[in-house]
């Protein structure tokens, strides 16, 4: 007996399915990019229970004939790939001929399509990747995909989606990424018998950007001209650096109107805010992006998420410039000063010039005198900036300090018995706020109610996991709730922390929380302490006036000499460091 066999056909799809459908947002994707290639210019999905239960995607593209329909469901079958060229120069969203058997192979499968000029469409049935029926069919030209029990002969496979409204969510940002790939396209999305959102056909990518952004962030939105070089075009929109987050999960780039992720084109991006970004952080943006089919390989990745470019520095280069481009200031309009001369003023000869500019006063500058060469002027330090001297800090356990001035408004500097000490006030506060998240913790929350709440918009995905951890939140002092949509309202925040301003603070606390994320213990307390503590003292501008009374609060911390994830919150130089430092003491 031979140990070697060649697989069923069903077999053959269901491993194929295993790298095209992962989860139900897979088949979505892979449904709408058929209908866009087919020249829809709407369409609906539908799904129920996440899309485990049902998907079921409708078009009014340009249909199947029975015999198209039944050969759409063989592996390998396609209609946009004629000879082995046309894979060199794919102008298309789908062509590798394996999304519809794959889908049917693990699922209960259902086509309705309808060829326009057709007197009657074509019904077909498949039950986990085995055709049931074939029958005449009733319907509006387009087609109609329905996948119900997806991974239902596969449990090993269904066990592993994920809750139902983390599915909906994936489905939801595949939904807006075909919008924004083809705003001119209408796109509606029903989960459970309720409309998520129906986005009508945009006249320019800008208005797309604007549906789904909302209208006070679209008013920041930074236009970058269209730019050309070496064969490729670039055109978007950005957002200004302080909208910048630490994941990728706002930059939407489309190659050739298909969706990708690239790291040429993220670091680019990066880049063309030359030094404007902290480290980490990536800046909001929607790239089109348009290059010869030639130039690029977009069959390197099983569901097409990732393309290869063959000159990927050309690509760099444009994304850069249309960058730098768009950020770069205008140039100031010099408007050259109109002289009206009055009918009855007499008209000056052609060779005298007449300055319209209003005559200034002539101004001498006094004269040093020998004093004020030699003795240089001392300009006394401003009141709440004056060093403290001779002041000694002693309260409650509080070492001995001479505090002696500030550094670069940053760090206070100080004497100790021994020698140097830096102090960093905001350290000092974030080990303040840890401590007063913990004691509040033991008696129940203390919160301060916000007079308005405050609404932020989020990515879907972002927008499940943030209400499923609602509670974890509430135990830190942050009331979370659901605003319809993709916002939520912030209504409360822990009130040791004191917050004026809460929406960028807030910002800070939800974009490190979910794009940060620590191994299991995303939302635990612990962490949930350290990362609101950490963000508040960030906002903290030290002033040396407050040195004292922040001494004396950080030591009646437990641990004052460090922050909740060991950063010290004071250094010390002794006197035999710095005297070995400056060669008075031998080695």
């Amino acid at each position: 007996m031979p140990k070697i066999r060649v697989l069923s056909d069903i077999l053959a799809s269901q491993v194929a399915a295993g790298e095209v459908v992962e989860r139900p947002a897979s088949v979505v994707k892979e449904l709408v990019e058929n209908s866009i290639d087919a020249g829809a210019r709407e369409i609906r999905v539908d799904m129920d229970q996440g899309g485990a239960a049902l998907i079921r995607v409708s078009d009014d593209g340009c249909g199947m004939s029975r015999e198209d329909a039944l050969l759409s469901l063989e592996r390998h079958a396609t209609s946009k790939l004629r000879t082995a060229g046309d894979l060199a120069a794919i102008r298309t969203l789908g062509f590798r001929g394996e999304a519809v058997p794959s889908i049917a192979s693990v699922s209960r499968f259902r086509m309705v399509t309808r060829e326009g000029d057709a007197v009657a469409g074509t019904e077909i049935l498949v039950d986990g990747g085995k055709i049931r029926d074939v029958r005449d069919a009733g319907c509006a030209p387009g087609t109609v995909i329905e996948a119900k029990a997806l991974f239902f002969n596969m449990p090993a496979r269904r066990k592993f989606l994920r809750a139902e409204t983390t599915e909906a969510a994936h489905v939801e940002h595949q939904m807006r990424l075909h919008a924004l790939a083809a705003p001119q396209v209408r796109f509606r999305l029903r989960r459970d018998d309720r409309e998520v959102f129906d986005l009508p056909p945009a006249a320019k990518s800008l208005d797309r950007v604007r549906q789904l952004l909302g209208p006070e962030m679209s008013r920041e939105l930074i236009a970058l001209p269209l730019t050309h070089g070496n064969g490729i075009s670039v055109e978007g929109f950005l957002l200004p650096a302080s909208h910048a987050r630490k994941g990728r999960r706002h930059q939407f780039v489309f190659l050739n109107g298909r969706p990708v992720e690239d790291p040429v084109i993220s670091r680019a991006l990066a880049e063309g805010f030359r030094g404007a970004l902290a480290d980490g952080l990536h800046p909001g943006a929607w790239l089109w992006i348009d290059l010869e089919p030639t130039l690029v390989d977009v069959n390197v990745h099983p569901a097409k998420r990732e393309v290869r470019f063959h000159r990927p520095l050309d690509v760099r280069e444009a994304v850069l410039d249309a960058v730098s481009s768009g950020l770069r200031p205008p140039a100031p309009v010099v408007i050259p000063a109109r002289v009206e001369t009055p009918a009855s003023q007499p008209v000056m000869p052609e060779n005298i010039s007449l300055d319209p500019r209003p005559v200034l006063q002539s101004f001498r500058a006094p004269q040093p005198s020998l004093e004020d060469w030699v003795a240089p002027q001392v300009v006394p330090p401003a009141p709440e900036e004056e060093p403290i001297l001779e002041t000694q800090v002693q309260a409650g356990g509080v070492p001995e300090f001479l505090i002696l001035g500030m550094l670069q408004q940053r760090f206070v500097v100080m004497e100790s018995a021994d020698g140097l000490v830096l102090f960093d006030p905001k350290a000092a506060k974030e080990r303040i706020y840890y401590d007063a998240l913990q004691r509040q913790r033991q008696g129940g929350p203390a919160v301060q109610g916000l007079l308005v709440p405050v609404l932020m918009e989020l990515d879907p995905r972002d927008l499940d996991l943030l209400l499923r951890e609602r509670m974890a939140l509430m135990d830190a002092g942050i009331e979370v709730e659901g605003f319809g949509g993709n916002t939520v309202q912030i209504r409360a925040l822990p009130a040791c922390l004191g917050i004026d301003d809460p929406r960028p603070f807030l910002g800070e606390v939800i974009d490190e929380l979910l794009h940060d994320p620590a191994s299991g213990a995303r939302f635990a307390f612990e962490r949930l302490a350290r990362v609101l503590a950490k963000r508040a003292a960030a906002r903290l501008m030290p002033r040396l006036v407050e040195t004292r009374g922040l001494l004396g609060e950080l030591f009646c911390c437990d641990l004052p000499y460090c922050t909740a994830d060991g950063r010290p919150t004071l250094t010390e130089f002794g006197m035999r460091e710095l005297e070995r430092r400056f060669g008075l003491t031998k080695n």
